[in-house]
């Protein structure tokens, strides 16, 4: 069960990652060239958040797993060894941030009055989250 939950984490992985690009680009250019907020423009923002907290519930699921096996050891062994405090501590940490700021970009440009401000919203938020989540995903093992 963990191998295929961990298939089905780096499957989603590509999904959410090109979502969350494309959402982010087309409110970067909305916001530049002063578009109109569409209900296309929610529902690309919609699902990139959808497939981010998917990405993450499995990704946690894992992580519970992993400890419950006692794979890790104690916490001075985990912040020595750097591959294993990457798995534990780095990665989860930025993705659960990454994800909590593409969801406060969803939830400001949803409540948003004007479409420049939806549109920036919406584009910073995403390009941050975005980021934080690539600095820490484990590239050796995605291909």
């Amino acid at each position: 069960m963990y191998t295929g939950l961990l298939h089905l984490h780096r499957t989603i992985a590509y999904a959410a990652l090109i979502l969350i690009f494309l959402a982010m680009l087309k409110s970067l250019h909305g916001f530049l060239n002063s578009k109109e907020f569409t209900d296309g423009d929610r529902k690309l923002g919609l699902f990139a958040m959808i497939s981010a907290h998917l990405q993450l519930t499995f990704g946690l699921i894992i992580l519970i797993m992993g400890i419950g096996t006692s794979r890790f050891g104690d916490m001075g062994q985990v912040m020595k060894d750097s591959a294993i405090r990457f798995a534990v501590i780095e990665h989860p940490l930025m993705m659960i941030l990454g994800v909590a700021l593409i969801t406060v970009g969803y939830i400001k440009a949803k409540k948003g009055t004007d479409s420049r401000t939806r549109f920036k919203s919406m584009a910073l938020f995403f390009l941050i989250g975005f980021a934080l989540i690539l600095s820490r995903i484990p590239w050796d093992k995605l291909f």
